[in-house]
């Protein structure tokens, strides 16, 4: 009997999770993905490097995505079988909701496996992969980014503006240059045309300037002013990979116990080390702990259907979030232990989770959901109003 019912419950919640995890990642990659689509359409990235560095972003979107959908899904595979009174046919059965409570917990353990392995090796290979991938595309394609009658940016301290540019020869003309790379000497370089050439052995680009002036502000000396007919300026990309550096996010657990106790570092990077290291196993237990908070949820949701048990796992993941972060926050200033900051949340969820279990068990009725159920009924009658008029 028990076997039976468990295999019935362990079906009900995949097809919800599968669903909820590729809809809750393609929410977050469309942040991301707008971006990468101009760096196709605009600066002529191939679409082959584009992918590769969506498939290194993953790894950080399903750390989240993956707690969020199976909270989603538990919420809505026992609000399904509350509603269709199935529940009351397991109690009338003799099994309560602690009887139900393995094959939900089972699962619970696998994602979070999966969300263990994520955040230990996927995540930090991840994302070094992607920043090294993005250094190498401003190396190999930084020609690429400059477009004509538009202001180009992408070079390290420097703006440039061009009437035409060839992309097959490389010619630009009606060119002006701004150069901040060093703050107390700004300059402006006017151009009729010149060249860009990427030499990716010394990692740098040559500018070959004709026909133009120098216009520079030099301290107490004031405006000066230089005629060339000819001129080089080089941009050393180095500036650039520079600023995609390696941080806390990109390391390995080892790493992170050997550099967060190095002089290498400042205090507030062995500060974020150590909160990164907690982090590690602090974020993939969530969905242990939405077991306890979604099983009592989804059966106290009766017959609200979906469109409710959408809402209640949206707010408890922002709640979880938002206390997430501000945890993190109070780590970060040192107002709070690494450790007690990156589980701080999960221990407020787990007593959360226990009421909201035991409440149910014992078929008392939870305060809560009913101020849920006012709220969902009060949104309903407005979006009636509205339809009608």
């Amino acid at each position: 009997m028990n076997s039976t019912l468990y295999r019935y419950i362990f079906k009900e919640i995949p097809p919800p999770f599968f669903l909820g995890v590729a809809t809750f990642t393609f929410v977050l990659l469309m942040g991301r993905l707008l971006r990468l689509t101009d760096m196709v359409v605009t600066k002529g990235v191939p679409l082959g490097d584009v992918l590769r560095m969506i498939l290194y972003l993953l790894p950080s979107f399903l750390l989240v995505t993956i707690p969020m959908a199976f909270l989603l899904a538990i919420l809505l595979a026992f609000g399904r079988l509350s509603g269709d009174s199935e529940i009351i046919a397991m109690k009338a059965s003799g099994i309560s909701l602690y009887g139900l409570l393995p094959p939900v917990f089972s699962l619970a353990v696998i994602t979070y496996l999966a969300g263990a392995f994520i955040t230990i090796y996927a995540v930090p290979k991840g994302n070094s992969a992607f920043k090294d991938l993005l250094v190498t595309v401003v190396e190999n394609r930084v020609s690429l980014g400059v477009k004509e009658k538009v202001f180009n940016g992408d070079f390290p301290g420097i703006v440039i503006y061009c009437d035409g540019y060839d992309e097959r020869t490389q010619v630009m003309s009606g060119i002006i240059i701004q150069d901040e790379r060093d703050p107390l000497e700004p300059s402006t370089i006017m151009a009729g045309h010149g060249t860009i050439n990427a030499d990716h052995a010394s990692r740098s680009v040559r500018l070959h300037l004709a026909s133009g002036s120098i216009h520079r502000t030099a301290g107490r000396e004031g405006y000066r002013l230089v005629q060339f007919s000819d001129y080089d300026l080089h941009i050393n990309l180095s500036q650039a990979s520079q600023a995609v550096k390696r941080d806390e996010r990109d390391m390995s657990l080892a790493e992170l116990r050997t550099n967060w106790n190095s002089n290498h570092f400042d205090n507030k990077g062995r500060l974020e080390m150590r909160l990164e290291y907690h982090r590690r196993f602090s974020l993939p237990f969530a969905c242990l702990i939405f077991t306890l908070v979604g099983m009592p949820l989804g059966i106290q949701n009766q017959r609200s259907g979906k469109a409710a048990g959408f809402a209640i796992s949206i707010f408890l993941l922002l709640l979880y979030y938002i206390i997430l972060s501000a945890c993190k926050t109070l780590g970060e200033k040192e107002l709070l232990n690494p450790f007690l900051a990156a589980w701080v949340p999960n221990m407020l969820f787990v007593a959360f989770g226990i009421y909201l279990f035991r409440k149910t068990a014992a078929e008392e009725k939870i305060a809560l959901f009913d101020y849920f159920s006012c709220i969902a009924s009060w949104v309903s009658r407005l979006t009636k109003r509205g339809s009608s008029r």
